[in-house]
This record gives C-alpha cells, structure tokens and sequence, in this order.
C-alpha cells in the first residue's frame, strides 16, 4: 500500500478504537510521548495533528507509530495493521508456500506476538477414534489454541477429516489416526496424469455410513475407491453419486511416522 494514499476506512477504524476507550487526540498524543521518552525514539510520538490527519486517511502510520497506537488502544498489533491492508497473520502460511533452497529448523520465538486458532478440544460422545469422519461433524467444543507451526494453514477455506484408527486404505501413505487437510472446492475426480503416488490425486469420499480417504476413479457410474497397494485391501465400488459423494480433495496430512510403543508394524495405533 502506498503511505501517501488516501486510507479513509483505516482511519475511522483508529478513531471509533480511539473514541470507545474514551480517549481524546491529545490524551493520545500524551501517552505516546511517554512511549517516545522510555523508548528514546521520537518516532513512537503521535502528535494531536499527526494523529487526525491518520484518522481522516491522508497517510498510513510507520512501525513505530503503529506500535504505539497499538499499546495505548490496547489491540494487538497485527490488528492495527490489518487496517491498513497488511496481514500479518499470513506471515507464516506465506513462510511456507514461499520456502528456502536449504534445510533448516523452522524458529519462531522471535515472533512479536502468538497467533491462536480454534482447534478440536471436546468430541462428541459418538465420536469413535476406529472410524474416518469429518471434524465438523464430530467435534462438540472448539477453543482458541497457540498454533505455531501450524499458522500457515487456511483453515477459513478448508475442511479438515480425521482417519479412523481401523482405516488402513491408503496405509502406509496415510496412516490410521492423521489429520487430513480437504479443499471442498475440488470435488471433480481428476483425469490429469500422475508420475508417483505422491502425485495421485486423493480424496475424502461420504458414503452412507461413514466416510473414506483414498485414491478414486469414475468408470461407467461407479466411483471405484482404490487401496495403497501395501495396505492389503481390495478395491471397492460404489454407485456414484447415490451411494458416495466426493467432500473435496485431500491437500494436506499430519501424522505420526513413528509407531508408538506396544503397537506392531503395520498395525493401527491405539
């Protein structure tokens, strides 16, 4: 964004913050030369004037301005950002899509501030750890979580599925108990050429009864639902769509590739 354009709406954001907190310009002016004098550094300091023409849109505040309207506003500053167009909670989803040439270990205690997320903490008392579903279909209480790592996922475009301890179907590529990230927007079984089973399309597919997460094929009205060669299984086929609906494809896993103690190789985690 330019800073000498016009940002009106930015600016009555900052004044109805300003105004519901009952401070005036010059209460705000005040305040941030305190902040200027500990910090030693005027361009913390927000005059009356320098302050209303913020308000009215005329320019966008630098870092050390934002900073201290975000201390006297008492909003984090990734939301006074996010006024003026940047997003600060991108930051680490944008960390991942971009990436680096070398391996490295992925460091975030310098991050200013801990973004949360709302995740699963409560299930339903039908839930059953053995079955495929949806978590929206069986989480009965979500709460604001510390993400870290996890802050580069989109979870306001995506649905995320839950494999079921006794699902083995793209077993040892999915394994039983992961978490799967679906983009409900491709639900077209795709015909495009694969070189690995990596790159072969999968999906989260709704039967009557449950759910599944597997390779896919349409051939004459039926949807055949194909295994990872090594999990054992055969190839199942299900009148399409009557008796299976594709939920989208998978975009995404998070699993353990350790076996924990007591189970044996090839088995499904308790």
């Amino acid at each position: 964004m330019d800073a000498h354009r016009p940002n009106f709406g930015a600016g009555q954001r900052l004044k109805v913050a300003r105004e519901r907190l009952g401070l005036s310009t010059r209460d705000v002016q005040r305040k941030s030369e305190q902040i200027a004098l500990e910090k030693r550094n005027q361009e913390y300091y927000l005059s009356h004037a320098w302050l209303t023409d913020i308000e009215k849109g005329k320019f966008m505040p630098g870092l050390f301005k934002l900073y201290s309207i975000s201390a006297i506003y008492d909003k984090s500053f990734s939301e006074i950002a996010s006024y003026f167009g940047l997003r600060i909670a991108d930051l680490s989803r944008d960390r991942a899509s971009i990436g680096v040439p070398r391996t490295h270990l992925v460091n975030r205690e310098g991050d200013g501030e801990i973004q949360s997320v709302s995740l699963p903490v409560e299930f339903k008392p039908e839930f059953r750890f053995e079955k495929t579903n949806l978590l929206s279909r069986v989480v009965e209480k979500w709460d604001e979580v510390p993400i870290g790592l996890l802050q580069h996922l989109d979870l306001r475009k995506s649905m995320y599925g839950y494999i079921g301890l006794e699902d083995n179907t793209l077993y040892p590529l999915i394994r039983p108990g992961s978490l799967v990230q679906i983009d409900p927007s491709q639900r077209k079984i795709s015909s495009a050429q694969w070189r690995t089973e990596f790159e072969r399309p999968i999906y989260f597919i709704e039967l009557r009864n449950g759910y599944l997460c597997s390779w896919c094929q349409l051939d004459k009205g039926q949807l055949m639902v194909i295994p990872h060669p090594q999990s054992r299984q055969a190839v199942r086929h299900f009148d399409y769509p009557s008796q299976a609906e594709v939920v989208g494809r998978v975009t995404g896993v998070a699993m353990r590739i350790v076996e924990k103690e007591g189970t044996e190789s090839g088995t499904s985690p308790r």
